[in-house]
């Protein structure tokens, strides 16, 4: 095939079928001029929603603003959406806008090479092709990060990660232990507390946000469907997004007033909602708010002041058969043992073996860190594309509405390839270790880099995130700069 008929009808290997690919494909399928197939390694729709299934799922964005800008949804049921409720909107929206038709389920990526003017593809389905697009949208948090605890595998009862739930998992009569206290360990703690004996060993304490995460009403809903100017409404409400600047510009300037309030606000929630002194202190962090991202909760106070729950802070030196054993010499009798210990974030698309020019592996390029020339592409990897791939903004706010920003940037390079000025970009080695450069020192200045442990840490230690603000973000999306591309030609 010719490097011409090439351009007019591009191809293109989306990865992943999550928040991401389901947008990068739907965007796609606008298009007459391209072909696109999405690969997914599950059976299902979701991403991280298809992955995390425990008790007490619910998104820590407000449920109207983490929704696509073509997909309004007047139907959510609460302030704050649980998990089967999201993966349910996602499955909608990939079938309302033909995305099942072009998804190979059962078909995870193994190889990604780049053989000049070309991507070349393997997956486990059996599928052999060449694409002259990739775009990743394999996600974050999907790599279960399993704890090197003493043990384990002696232990007689049921043991799991989070992102591993068992369907119909009896919990009745139980004793249930929750390892990890980060967003995960504080919901299934605050679902299970009341229905079975909870015990939550946690490491570090974590600063908690009270919410208010009210259900909308029958008629409210019906309200919504009415008059979808008020759904779009809320979703761009100008106090929320003021809220969600402030909040992000306070991250940046760990110094700030806006930062201060943030802390106040939840020192002032953790002293008027646990009565009890001594487990009060026990919850207390000794690090500063937002140092690891804050947690969203409108009953976990509560449930850890309930009969039958427990937090345990001292350390655990190992697990046996019959439950969990800490540093006071203690055995905490269990039934159940749920590892809430998060993801593995510095993996991406990786283990993929992806192959760039010169026979250059990512895991080359990222043998220091993961990274990528403003979120978006890695030199030396032409026409390969990430969606909310490393270094891009992290925090409490819509991922959907980042994606959405990277996609429209991505959309403008790739104008270059369908316009046939050249068969490929990625950024220039300069581009990129400037852009590094800057972002790791200011990235060590956020409130991330002030004396905790968390999953936004790289190797050496450095806030693996967009360290510039939000508005800074999206006027970097705005349009991209072409001297910090380099043209590829057949």
């Amino acid at each position: 095939m010719s490097v011409e008929t090439r351009r007019s009808l591009l191809r293109y290997a989306v990865i992943g079928v999550g928040m991401s690919g389901i947008l990068a494909a739907k965007r796609l399928l606008e298009r007459d001029d391209i072909v696109v197939t999405l690969f997914e390694k599950s059976t299902q729709v979701g991403g991280t929603w298809r992955e995390n299934r425990y008790p007490g799922l619910t998104c820590d964005v407000m449920a109207h603003a983490y929704t696509y800008s073509f997909a309004p949804n007047p139907d959510w049921s609460a302030v704050m959406a649980g998990g089967p409720e999201i993966r349910e909107y996602f499955e909608n929206v990939w079938r309302r806008y033909g995305v099942d038709r072009v998804t190979r389920f059962g078909a995870e990526v193994t190889l990604c090479e780049w053989r000049g003017s070309y991507w070349y593809l393997e997956a486990t389905d059996g599928t052999r092709a060449e694409f002259d697009v990739v775009i990743v949208a394999s996600g974050v948090l999907h790599h279960p990060n399993m704890p090197a605890l003493p043990g384990l595998s002696d232990f007689a009862g049921e043991v799991f990660h989070s992102a591993r739930w068992p369907e119909d998992l009896s919990l009745e009569g139980r004793s249930i232990g929750v390892v990890g206290n980060g967003s995960t360990g504080v919901q299934i703690v605050s679902a299970l507390a009341g229905t079975a004996r909870v015990t939550q060993f946690q490491r570090t304490p974590q600063w908690i946000m009270q919410i208010d995460n009210r259900r909308f009403t029958d008629q409210e809903r019906a309200y919504f469907r009415a008059n979808p100017e008020v759904v779009e409404g809320i979703r761009k409400d100008p106090e929320y997004l003021r809220l969600v600047k402030r909040f992000n510009d306070a991250i940046v300037e760990p110094e700030s007033a806006a930062m201060a309030e943030i802390e106040a606000a939840a020192r002032h929630y953790l002293e008027t909602a646990v009565h009890d002194s001594v487990l009060r202190e026990k919850l207390r962090p000794d690090y500063r708010a937002a140092c690891k991202r804050l947690i969203y909760s409108c009953d976990y106070y509560a449930a850890v002041q309930r009969p039958g729950t427990t937090v345990v802070r001292e350390g655990i030196t190992g697990v046996e058969r019959g439950g969990v054993r800490t540093r006071d010499g203690v055995l905490h009798e269990l039934d159940i043992l749920v590892l809430a210990t998060g993801f593995r974030a510095d993996r991406f698309i990786r283990p993929t073996r992806v192959v760039g020019c010169s026979g250059v592996t990512l895991d080359d390029a990222w043998a220091v860190r993961p990274s990528a020339y403003l979120a978006v592409a890695v030199p030396g990897f032409p026409n390969f594309f990430l969606l909310n791939g490393p270094t891009g903004p992290v925090g409490n706010f819509s991922l959907i509405d980042i994606a959405e920003a990277q996609w429209g940037y991505i959309e403008q390079l790739l104008e270059e390839v369908r316009s046939g000025r050249c068969v490929a970009l990625a950024p220039t080695p300069v581009a990129m270790q400037d852009y590094d450069a800057r972002r790791v020192v200011a990235a060590r200045k956020t409130i991330f880099a002030t004396g905790c442990q968390s999953w936004y840490l790289d190797a050496e230690g450095v806030p693996a995130t967009w360290p510039w603000g939000y508005t800074a973000f999206f006027e970097a999306m705005a349009a991209p700069n072409l001297e910090h591309f380099e043209r590829f030609s057949a």
